[in-house]
């Protein structure tokens, strides 16, 4: 008799490694979540794709946006330009579009490749 327990931990053949692409979006944590708990036991070419993707995006976006906060930090005192911080919120603003069209593609159980870092990552990771 099979029960339907939405506290399963083992995935379901029909997941095909779509929960991890998901969940590897969030974050570093999700990121570690999804390769520790989810993609260890359940090995898909999806799963294996989203995960060198993000962990690239995940790095790029933290040391652009801390290089460019600590830079447009030093600016700001030196010169006082407060117009500067627009520009770090319009790099962050061109992430959150990266990350929303990487997204969907794992929503969509795509090998979408995130414009400028997608196909790289494949390459820079190949042993995830």
């Amino acid at each position: 008799m099979e029960t339907n327990n939405p506290f399963q931990t083992n995935p379901t053949p029909a997941d095909n490694g779509k929960t991890a692409a998901i969940v590897s979006y969030f974050w570093f944590i999700g990121w570690l979540i999804a390769y520790f708990a989810m993609y260890k036991d359940n090995k898909t070419d999806l799963a294996r794709y989203q995960l060198r993707q993000t962990l690239l995006f995940h790095i790029a976006t933290t040391v652009i946006s801390w290089g460019l906060s600590i830079l447009f930090g030093i600016l700001l005192v030196s010169f006082e330009v407060f117009s500067i911080i627009y520009l770090l919120r319009v790099v962050q603003l061109g992430f959150l579009i990266l990350w929303i069209i990487g997204l969907i593609g794992a929503i969509n159980g795509e090998k979408k490749p995130i414009p400028f870092m997608g196909e790289k990552a494949q390459t820079m990771f190949s042993s995830i």
